[in-house]
């Protein structure tokens, strides 16, 4: 969600900090502010709507100072205005905040009987008032910093910033990231390493419940008891940060293109130099032994879990809960022995998932993260961690990280078929030869999309889509109606084919297109009958299946998308590249923003 900067520099930052804010607009926002400390004189610049909107304004009223933060915000607490953006001031002191103080209403009716009134309808501007109000007690910004943050209940990453302070930052964590980035003779703090990378590779994560003192000279950095803690520093690859969109209209649409390439290094990543053996981090469990396993995630990664949980039941027959983390974490569902629990999580960063994580850990049940931010709080906290390696994701709609997830979760399922013994060398050496295939594969699917096109165009002008699947296809019918929803703000649902005639089917008019997923697999015939059921009722089917699916399927078919053909199992990976691309196009033809799509934001680090 939103995004936070903080620069001890040796030059104007504001510039600076407006740059790094760019580089986080990916995580959805509808205002931004920059505020500075010039000769001892704190000021600030916001505005609503893009950052353009604050360029231009900066523009004409300049806002000078080495020393500054900067916020981009998704609202949470009060509608978008400049009045409730960030940074938030009060007398001396100035605060960017992403989360939500929990208790901000209390303290509100604390400080007012104080005389201490608002202008705002946001919990931030609470963190400014309780702050300035121990400074007028007498505290020191850092004495009252702290006190502050000691008072706060909820979720949060901090960053103050004081009048008369032009070497003095605070920053605070608490289950919302943020880390601290070392230069020469300057320092920085950032939600996000990406927006720190322009400025340093040489990064420090804060953990839960730190807080630092950011000088120039350096970091202190407090632990949730009181004590110093010594936090690694750690170099960032400044590749895996790039968010130029090289060539391409869209971040989506470079992202969609990047897959062939990230899932082939993936793949290598993950096996051997002969491509005959997979080979998992060390700690990966003997699946012989796990008797039960439960995925949680949010959102596509939910689905990447849905998927997977077909792999780990007819594969290795090992049987899956799967379970939405902000269920899962209030439902406290009791934990069996022997069970692995798998978390995926595009950021790292996803409350509910990460929440969810801690709860099982005090449960006792051995963890594993799937993640594309190895140094993420999710990965940090797991007992293992699996990278996806689909590098920076920069647009609001998953793409390259939702194939690259299943692309480990079916490494996942082959090791703990081959673990159980239900299939031998032999039958692991064919999957992963298919594997070896599937980028070529890849390729050859997105080469298609100017056939998708062309259906998007018509797919357009509908108000309603369904999206039908069988097996692993019903989660991916179910992620080509959120990709399509995300992006284009058609209504659209997907469900398993077989439960048409539950319902759906009375929405069936000549008016409705209906997406199919059938690869033709043993379970086609099953769903060609469904689509009949369609057509008889003037329905309009969009199939994607491969030249024999369009066969057997005939030409009553509105219209048909066609796949290589590709193993039964890998299915799911590669049809993701069509229902991204119906999304993607259709959104297009819309005009609607594909990148950041209103009201979403790319990291959900609030609940």
């Amino acid at each position: 969600m939103c995004g936070i900067v903080g620069v001890l520099g040796t030059h104007e930052v504001s510039p600076i900090i407006l740059e790094a804010l760019k580089r986080l607009e990916y995580r959805g926002y509808d205002s931004a502010g920059i505020a500075t400390v010039d000769q001892g004189n704190l000021d600030r610049r916001r505005a609503v709507g893009k950052l353009i909107n604050l360029s231009d304004f900066l523009v004409h009223n300049p806002l000078p100072g080495h020393s500054g933060i900067g916020h981009t915000r998704w609202a949470t607490h009060g509608e978008p205005s400049v009045v409730n953006a960030h940074p938030h001031q009060a007398g001396t002191v100035a605060v960017v905040h992403n989360g939500i103080i929990e208790n901000f209403k209390a303290l509100r009716e604390e400080l007012a009987q104080h005389g201490i009134g608002f202008e705002t309808e946001t919990d931030t501007e609470t963190v400014a008032l309780l702050t300035k109000h121990y400074l007028d007690d007498g505290m020191s910004p850092r004495d009252a910093a702290e006190k502050t943050i000691s008072r706060l209940e909820g979720a949060f990453a901090l960053c103050f910033l004081f009048d008369g302070e032009e070497d003095l930052l605070i920053a605070a964590r608490k289950g919302s990231p943020l880390a601290i980035g070392h230069g020469d003779g300057e320092m920085f703090v950032g939600s996000d390493a990406i927006a720190l990378a322009p400025m340093t590779n040489k990064v420090t994560y804060l953990d839960e419940g730190d807080w630092a003192v950011v000088t120039r000279a350096g970091a202190e950095i407090i632990d949730k008891n009181g004590n110093r803690a010594n936090r690694d520093m750690k170099e960032i690859n400044i590749e895996a940060t790039q968010v130029e969109k090289g060539g391409h209209k869209h971040f989506m649409s470079k992202e969609i293109a990047e897959q062939p390439t990230v899932l082939g290094q993936a793949i290598n990543h993950y096996l051997n130099t002969e491509g005959t053996a997979i080979t998992l981090p060390e700690g990966t469990p003997d699946f012989a032994k796990i008797e039960r396993i439960t995925m949680v995630a949010c959102g596509t990664a939910y689905l990447a879990c849905l998927t997977a949980k077909y792999w780990f039941e007819q594969v290795a027959r090992i049987p899956v809960e799967v379970d939405i983390a902000s269920e899962f974490r209030y439902r406290e569902p009791p934990i069996p022995a022997n069970t692995l629990a798998i978390f995926v999580s595009q950021s790292g960063e996803t409350a509910d998932t990460l929440a969810a994580l801690r709860y099982v850990t005090e449960q006792g049940a051995q963890t594993a993260a799937v993640v594309n931010v190895p140094e993420s709080s999710i990965a940090r906290e797991s007992d293992l961690t699996l990278p996806i390696l689909a590098g920076a994701e920069i647009g609001v709609a998953s793409t390259k990280a939702f194939t690259c997830q299943l692309h480990v979760l079916a490494l996942m399922a082959l090791k703990a078929a081959r673990d159980r013994q239900i299939i031998d060398n032999s039958e692991l050496h064919r999957n992963l030869v298919n594997l070896r295939n599937l980028p070529g594969l890849l390729n050859v699917a997105i080469g298609r999309g100017d056939a998708v096109k062309k259906i998007a165009k018509k797919l357009s002008e509908s108000q309603d889509v369904l999206f039908l699947g069988r097996g692993p296809m019903f989660a991916l019918a179910l992620e080509g109606a959120l990709k399509l929803k995300e992006i284009s703000y058609i209504h659209a649902e997907g469900y398993a084919s077989g439960e048409l005639k539950h319902g759906p089917i009375a929405l069936i008019d000549k008016h409705m297109p209906v997406v199919v997923f059938a690869p033709s697999d043993s379970l086609f015939d099953k769903t060609v009958s469904n689509m009949q059921e369609v057509m008889a009722r003037g329905g309009k089917i969009i199939l994607i299946t491969d030249a024999a699916g369009a066969k057997e399927a005939g030409e009553d078919v509105w219209q048909t998308i066609v796949m290589p053909e590709v193993d039964d199992f890998l299915a799911p990976i590669l049809y993701a590249v069509p229902a991204q691309q119906l999304a993607y196009f259709t959104a297009i033809a819309k005009g609607t923003d594909v990148d950041q799509p209103r009201n979403l934001a790319k990291s959900v680090t609030v609940e």
